[in-house]
């Protein structure tokens, strides 16, 4: 950190592991530089995901997020390459006031079933701050992309 410059602390998060997920990693990012926090799936036995179906997979976490900021669930990029496994809500938003377990809503895109195991690391969690301007009900200013939306521009 280069003099003059203040590191802005973040707060703590406060994990409540649930007795389902006792015996689970503690919920840890991979590699000092990663931004994610590995969600492990806290099944009893394996699920399997069918081809174009969805499943609901227990964390065994539950969270306290510091006001002012949100957690989003993400797909891991390795089971979406090699699996086509994804997170359908993604990302996914952890709210500060939620205080239930954090599922993680696991899709298969896929063409074969995908089995989860218990402890295996089906998705990421990223904490990042929220902020909340103050909406004005106005007449907008004009742009030289005004309303233009998807391939506006005339790419692929």
């Amino acid at each position: 950190m280069s003099p003059g410059e203040k590191q802005r602390k973040m707060p703590s998060v406060g994990v409540d592991v649930l007795p389902h997920a006792a015996d689970l990693p503690a919920l840890a990012a991979m590699t000092s530089g990663a931004s994610g926090y590995d969600l492990r799936a806290a099944v009893q036995d394996a699920v399997v995901i069918e081809p174009g179906k969805l499943q609901r997979v227990p964390t065994g976490l539950r969270l306290e997020i510091p006001r002012g900021f949100e957690a989003q669930v993400r797909p891991r990029s390795g089971l979406a390459a090699r699996h086509a496994i994804g997170v359908l809500n993604s990302p996914g938003t952890i709210d500060s006031d939620y205080r239930g377990e954090v599922l993680v809503l696991l899709y298969n895109f896929g063409e074969e079933p995908f089995r989860v195991a218990r402890g295996d690391r089906i998705a990421q969690m990223v904490f990042v701050r929220v902020h909340h301007p103050e909406l004005v009900t106005r007449e907008l200013t004009h742009t030289e992309r005004a309303a233009g939306g998807f391939g506006h521009t005339g790419g692929q």
